[in-house]
Protein backbone atom coordinates (compact mmCIF):
# COMPACT_ATOMS: atom_id res chain seq x y z
CA UNK A 1 0.00 0.00 0.00
CA UNK A 2 1.43 3.45 -0.93
CA UNK A 3 2.90 5.63 1.78
CA UNK A 4 0.98 8.72 2.85
CA UNK A 5 3.83 11.15 2.12
CA UNK A 6 4.25 9.97 -1.46
CA UNK A 7 0.51 10.25 -2.12
CA UNK A 8 0.40 13.79 -0.74
CA UNK A 9 3.24 14.76 -3.09
CA UNK A 10 1.32 13.27 -6.05
CA UNK A 11 -1.83 15.14 -5.06
CA UNK A 12 -0.03 18.49 -4.74
CA UNK A 13 1.57 17.92 -8.14
CA UNK A 14 -1.90 17.27 -9.57
CA UNK A 15 -3.18 20.52 -8.04
CA UNK A 16 -0.30 22.39 -9.65
CA UNK A 17 -1.05 20.85 -13.05
CA UNK A 18 -4.69 21.90 -12.61
CA UNK A 19 -3.52 25.52 -12.21
CA UNK A 20 -4.63 25.85 -8.58
CA UNK A 21 -3.83 29.28 -7.16
CA UNK A 22 -0.58 29.90 -5.31
CA UNK A 23 -2.65 30.58 -2.18
CA UNK A 24 -4.43 27.22 -2.45
CA UNK A 25 -1.21 25.31 -3.11
CA UNK A 26 0.51 26.93 -0.15
CA UNK A 27 -2.36 26.22 2.26
CA UNK A 28 -2.88 22.62 1.09
CA UNK A 29 0.85 21.88 1.29
CA UNK A 30 0.96 23.26 4.83
CA UNK A 31 -2.21 21.51 6.06
CA UNK A 32 -1.39 18.16 4.48
CA UNK A 33 2.18 18.43 5.70
CA UNK A 34 0.88 18.78 9.27
CA UNK A 35 -1.50 15.87 8.67
CA UNK A 36 1.49 13.77 7.54
CA UNK A 37 3.58 14.84 10.53
CA UNK A 38 0.86 13.73 12.94
CA UNK A 39 0.80 10.21 11.52
CA UNK A 40 4.54 9.80 10.98
CA UNK A 41 6.00 10.93 14.31
CA UNK A 42 7.40 7.45 14.93
CA UNK A 43 7.30 5.68 11.58
CA UNK A 44 5.95 5.93 8.05
CA UNK A 45 2.34 4.93 7.60
CA UNK A 46 0.31 3.75 4.63
CA UNK A 47 -3.02 5.15 3.49
CA UNK A 48 -4.64 1.87 4.52
CA UNK A 49 -3.78 2.53 8.17
CA UNK A 50 -5.69 5.82 8.28
CA UNK A 51 -9.32 4.98 9.03
CA UNK A 52 -12.27 6.97 10.33
CA UNK A 53 -11.17 6.66 13.96
CA UNK A 54 -7.65 7.84 13.12
CA UNK A 55 -8.95 10.98 11.41
CA UNK A 56 -11.24 11.71 14.36
CA UNK A 57 -8.27 11.35 16.71
CA UNK A 58 -6.31 13.76 14.50
CA UNK A 59 -9.15 16.31 14.77
CA UNK A 60 -9.12 15.79 18.54
CA UNK A 61 -5.41 16.58 18.51
CA UNK A 62 -6.11 19.83 16.61
CA UNK A 63 -8.76 20.74 19.15
CA UNK A 64 -6.31 20.11 21.98
CA UNK A 65 -3.89 22.48 20.25
CA UNK A 66 -6.62 25.16 20.64
CA UNK A 67 -7.12 25.63 16.91
CA UNK A 68 -10.27 27.50 15.95
CA UNK A 69 -13.16 25.65 14.32
CA UNK A 70 -12.49 27.62 11.13
CA UNK A 71 -8.88 26.39 10.97
CA UNK A 72 -9.97 22.80 11.71
CA UNK A 73 -12.59 22.96 8.95
CA UNK A 74 -9.98 24.18 6.47
CA UNK A 75 -7.54 21.41 7.36
CA UNK A 76 -10.28 18.77 7.17
CA UNK A 77 -11.28 20.12 3.74
CA UNK A 78 -7.69 19.61 2.54
CA UNK A 79 -7.68 16.02 3.83
CA UNK A 80 -11.06 15.31 2.22
CA UNK A 81 -9.76 16.63 -1.10
CA UNK A 82 -6.71 14.38 -0.80
CA UNK A 83 -8.86 11.31 -0.13
CA UNK A 84 -11.19 12.23 -2.99
CA UNK A 85 -8.16 12.28 -5.28
CA UNK A 86 -6.96 8.92 -3.94
CA UNK A 87 -10.40 7.41 -4.53
CA UNK A 88 -10.42 8.71 -8.09
CA UNK A 89 -6.93 7.28 -8.66
CA UNK A 90 -7.99 3.87 -7.33
CA UNK A 91 -5.57 4.01 -4.39
CA UNK A 92 -8.42 3.59 -1.88
CA UNK A 93 -11.88 2.06 -2.20
CA UNK A 94 -13.64 4.24 0.41
CA UNK A 95 -13.25 7.92 1.21
CA UNK A 96 -13.37 7.70 5.00
CA UNK A 97 -12.66 11.43 5.32
CA UNK A 98 -16.17 12.11 4.00
CA UNK A 99 -17.67 10.36 7.00
CA UNK A 100 -16.04 12.68 9.53
CA UNK A 101 -18.37 15.30 10.97
CA UNK A 102 -17.30 18.85 10.14
CA UNK A 103 -16.55 20.99 13.23
CA UNK A 104 -19.15 23.71 13.63
CA UNK A 105 -17.82 27.21 13.17
CA UNK A 106 -19.33 30.16 15.01
CA UNK A 107 -21.41 32.36 12.74
CA UNK A 108 -19.74 35.71 12.28
CA UNK A 109 -20.48 38.63 10.01
CA UNK A 110 -17.73 40.24 7.95
CA UNK A 111 -16.70 43.72 9.05
CA UNK A 112 -17.57 45.90 6.06
CA UNK A 113 -16.30 49.36 5.22
CA UNK A 114 -18.94 51.97 4.48
CA UNK A 115 -19.17 53.42 0.97
CA UNK A 116 -17.60 56.63 2.30
CA UNK A 117 -14.67 54.76 3.89
CA UNK A 118 -14.10 52.72 0.73
CA UNK A 119 -14.20 55.77 -1.52
CA UNK A 120 -11.77 57.58 0.78
CA UNK A 121 -9.35 54.68 0.43
CA UNK A 122 -9.62 54.37 -3.37
CA UNK A 123 -9.50 58.13 -3.90
CA UNK A 124 -6.43 58.25 -1.65
CA UNK A 125 -4.72 55.76 -3.97
CA UNK A 126 -5.75 57.87 -6.97
CA UNK A 127 -4.32 61.04 -5.38
CA UNK A 128 -0.83 59.49 -5.67
CA UNK A 129 0.67 61.35 -2.71
CA UNK A 130 2.70 58.40 -1.38
CA UNK A 131 5.30 58.43 -4.17
CA UNK A 132 4.92 54.73 -4.99
CA UNK A 133 6.84 53.38 -8.02
CA UNK A 134 3.77 52.12 -9.92
CA UNK A 135 0.79 54.35 -8.99
CA UNK A 136 -1.21 53.61 -12.18
CA UNK A 137 -0.97 49.86 -11.58
CA UNK A 138 -1.91 50.22 -7.92
CA UNK A 139 -4.99 52.31 -8.69
CA UNK A 140 -6.12 49.75 -11.30
CA UNK A 141 -5.77 47.03 -8.63
CA UNK A 142 -8.05 48.91 -6.23
CA UNK A 143 -10.59 49.84 -8.91
CA UNK A 144 -10.94 46.19 -9.97
CA UNK A 145 -11.06 44.80 -6.43
CA UNK A 146 -13.80 47.21 -5.38
CA UNK A 147 -15.39 47.75 -8.80
CA UNK A 148 -15.73 44.04 -9.60
CA UNK A 149 -15.57 42.25 -6.24
CA UNK A 150 -12.72 39.99 -7.36
CA UNK A 151 -10.85 37.58 -5.14
CA UNK A 152 -7.15 38.39 -4.96
CA UNK A 153 -6.26 35.15 -6.78
CA UNK A 154 -8.69 36.09 -9.57
CA UNK A 155 -7.18 39.57 -9.83
CA UNK A 156 -3.56 38.47 -10.23
CA UNK A 157 -4.64 35.72 -12.64
CA UNK A 158 -6.08 38.20 -15.14
CA UNK A 159 -4.60 38.43 -18.62
CA UNK A 160 -5.13 41.17 -21.18
CA UNK A 161 -6.98 38.70 -23.40
CA UNK A 162 -9.60 38.29 -20.63
CA UNK A 163 -10.90 41.82 -21.26
CA UNK A 164 -13.58 42.97 -23.66
CA UNK A 165 -12.62 46.64 -23.63
CA UNK A 166 -15.53 47.63 -25.87
CA UNK A 167 -18.34 46.05 -23.83
CA UNK A 168 -16.46 46.35 -20.51
CA UNK A 169 -16.58 42.70 -19.51
CA UNK A 170 -13.89 40.58 -17.89
CA UNK A 171 -13.57 36.81 -18.07
CA UNK A 172 -12.70 35.79 -14.52
CA UNK A 173 -11.36 32.38 -13.51
CA UNK A 174 -12.68 31.61 -10.04
CA UNK A 175 -12.57 28.74 -7.59
CA UNK A 176 -12.66 25.25 -9.05
CA UNK A 177 -11.56 26.64 -12.44
CA UNK A 178 -15.07 28.03 -12.97
CA UNK A 179 -15.24 30.98 -15.35
CA UNK A 180 -17.67 33.87 -15.13
CA UNK A 181 -18.12 37.22 -16.82
CA UNK A 182 -18.01 40.35 -14.69
CA UNK A 183 -18.75 43.90 -15.87
CA UNK A 184 -16.59 46.85 -14.87
CA UNK A 185 -17.44 50.55 -14.71
CA UNK A 186 -16.09 53.83 -16.01
CA UNK A 187 -13.62 54.43 -13.17
CA UNK A 188 -12.09 50.99 -13.52
CA UNK A 189 -11.96 51.44 -17.29
CA UNK A 190 -10.15 54.76 -16.93
CA UNK A 191 -7.67 53.29 -14.42
CA UNK A 192 -6.91 50.29 -16.65
CA UNK A 193 -6.53 52.51 -19.72
CA UNK A 194 -4.11 54.78 -17.87
CA UNK A 195 -2.13 51.79 -16.62
CA UNK A 196 -1.91 50.11 -20.02
CA UNK A 197 -0.82 53.38 -21.65
CA UNK A 198 2.54 52.76 -20.01
CA UNK A 199 3.07 50.00 -22.58
CA UNK A 200 2.43 46.27 -23.05
CA UNK A 201 0.31 44.40 -25.56
CA UNK A 202 -0.16 40.92 -24.13
CA UNK A 203 0.31 38.59 -21.18
CA UNK A 204 -0.54 39.14 -17.53
CA UNK A 205 -2.41 42.30 -16.63
CA UNK A 206 -0.57 43.07 -13.41
CA UNK A 207 3.21 42.88 -13.33
CA UNK A 208 5.74 43.25 -10.52
CA UNK A 209 8.96 45.28 -10.59
CA UNK A 210 10.73 42.48 -12.45
CA UNK A 211 8.18 42.43 -15.25
CA UNK A 212 6.73 39.07 -14.13
CA UNK A 213 3.14 38.39 -13.11
CA UNK A 214 2.28 40.01 -9.78
CA UNK A 215 1.75 37.33 -7.12
CA UNK A 216 -1.18 37.28 -4.74
CA UNK A 217 1.27 37.94 -1.90
CA UNK A 218 2.57 40.99 -3.72
CA UNK A 219 -0.95 42.29 -4.38
CA UNK A 220 -1.93 41.74 -0.72
CA UNK A 221 1.12 43.76 0.34
CA UNK A 222 0.10 46.63 -1.95
CA UNK A 223 -3.44 46.75 -0.53
CA UNK A 224 -2.19 46.54 3.06
CA UNK A 225 0.32 49.34 2.50
CA UNK A 226 -2.23 51.80 1.11
CA UNK A 227 -4.85 50.85 3.70
CA UNK A 228 -2.41 51.51 6.53
CA UNK A 229 -1.06 54.74 5.09
CA UNK A 230 -4.37 56.26 3.97
CA UNK A 231 -6.85 55.03 6.57
CA UNK A 232 -4.56 53.97 9.41
CA UNK A 233 -6.41 50.64 9.51
CA UNK A 234 -4.04 47.71 9.12
CA UNK A 235 -6.92 45.20 9.32
CA UNK A 236 -8.11 46.08 5.79
CA UNK A 237 -7.15 43.41 3.25
CA UNK A 238 -8.13 42.61 -0.37
CA UNK A 239 -11.21 40.63 0.68
CA UNK A 240 -12.44 43.72 2.56
CA UNK A 241 -13.01 45.35 -0.84
CA UNK A 242 -14.93 42.28 -2.05
CA UNK A 243 -17.14 42.45 1.06
CA UNK A 244 -17.69 46.16 0.46
CA UNK A 245 -18.57 45.55 -3.21
CA UNK A 246 -21.26 43.00 -2.34
CA UNK A 247 -22.72 44.88 0.62
CA UNK A 248 -22.91 48.19 -1.20
CA UNK A 249 -24.59 46.56 -4.22
CA UNK A 250 -27.17 44.98 -1.92
CA UNK A 251 -27.75 48.23 -0.02
CA UNK A 252 -28.45 49.99 -3.31
CA UNK A 253 -31.09 47.43 -4.32
CA UNK A 254 -29.20 44.83 -6.36
CA UNK A 255 -30.81 41.38 -6.56
CA UNK A 256 -29.19 38.74 -4.34
CA UNK A 257 -29.07 36.21 -7.19
CA UNK A 258 -27.29 38.73 -9.41
CA UNK A 259 -24.73 39.39 -6.66
CA UNK A 260 -24.22 35.63 -6.33
CA UNK A 261 -23.37 35.44 -10.05
CA UNK A 262 -21.06 38.46 -9.89
CA UNK A 263 -19.15 37.07 -6.91
CA UNK A 264 -18.95 33.55 -8.34
CA UNK A 265 -20.53 31.89 -5.30
CA UNK A 266 -21.68 28.34 -5.99
CA UNK A 267 -24.31 28.52 -3.23
CA UNK A 268 -26.73 31.34 -2.49
CA UNK A 269 -26.28 30.78 1.25
CA UNK A 270 -22.72 32.10 0.94
CA UNK A 271 -24.03 35.33 -0.57
CA UNK A 272 -26.81 35.66 1.98
CA UNK A 273 -24.38 36.67 4.74
CA UNK A 274 -24.39 40.10 3.13
CA UNK A 275 -28.11 40.44 3.81
CA UNK A 276 -27.31 39.95 7.49
CA UNK A 277 -24.70 42.71 7.31
CA UNK A 278 -27.27 45.03 5.73
CA UNK A 279 -29.85 44.16 8.37
CA UNK A 280 -27.28 44.89 11.09
CA UNK A 281 -26.61 48.29 9.50
CA UNK A 282 -30.34 49.01 9.29
CA UNK A 283 -30.81 48.14 12.95
CA UNK A 284 -27.97 50.47 13.90
CA UNK A 285 -29.64 53.29 11.96
CA UNK A 286 -32.98 52.47 13.59
CA UNK A 287 -31.51 52.40 17.09
CA UNK A 288 -29.80 55.71 16.52
CA UNK A 289 -32.61 57.61 14.81
CA UNK A 290 -36.01 56.23 15.91
CA UNK A 291 -37.50 57.90 19.00
CA UNK A 292 -39.01 54.60 20.20
CA UNK A 293 -35.86 52.55 19.69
Amino acid sequence: MPELGAQIEKYLAELKRANASVHTLRNYASDLGQFLDYFTIKEKVTIEEIDLLAIREWLGHLHAQRLTAVSMRRKLAAVRSLFKFLLREGVIVTNVARLVRTPKAPKSLPVVMTAEQTNTLVEGVAADKLERPYPARDLAIFELLYGCGLRISELVGLNLEDFDFTERWIRVRGKGRKERQVPYGTKAAAAISHYLAEGRSSGALFLNHRGARLTDRGARGIVKFYARMITGDSSIHPHSLRHAYATHLLSDGADLRAIQELLGHSQLSTTQKYTQVSLTDLMAVYDKAHPKA
